[in-house]
């Protein structure tokens, strides 16, 4: 073995964490999208979300379902999806931490759309330590 590469198991560790937190950036992604449909239309449809998302409504519906399952949201027949106060703490949460990526992107000289854009994959793999390193930096400015 070389003496670059780590023993097997904290590469499988790393590669394990990262396949987790994609899969719970998912989650994160329809709970904000859910969140800001409700806020602008007083309810989030499974054709709403899918379109949204760019995804096809089976996704959507594959994605929402597994919200259900996890607490997260609730669905009324003939009606949307609503988040539950779990739901709205995470979309809160997902939020807050995607303006705090985005703020420091800017700060350090990326252009706001880009900034944008990029926050949107990096804010579901900033760690809590990361984060709060991150906005006391952003403070200290």
């Amino acid at each position: 073995m070389s003496e670059d590469i780590p023993p097997e198991g904290p590469i499988a560790e790393r590669f394990c964490q990262a396949r987790a937190a994609q899969s719970v950036a998912v989650l994160e992604d329809y709970a904000e999208m859910i969140d800001d449909l409700a806020q602008a239309m007083g309810e989030a449809r499974i054709t709403d979300i899918a379109a949204r998302m760019g995804v096809t409504h089976p996704t959507a519906t594959k994605a929402v379902a597994r919200l259900k399952r996890e607490g997260l949201a609730v669905s009324r027949p003939y009606r949307g999806v609503f988040l539950t106060e779990a739901g709205a703490a995470l979309a809160a949460r997902v939020r807050a931490r995607h303006r705090v990526v985005v703020d420091l992107l800017v700060a350090v000289g990326v252009p706001q759309e880009t900034a944008e854009i990029d926050a949107e994959g990096l804010e579901h793999h900033v760690s809590d330590v990361t984060l709060r390193a991150f906005e006391a930096f952003l403070a200290r400015r």
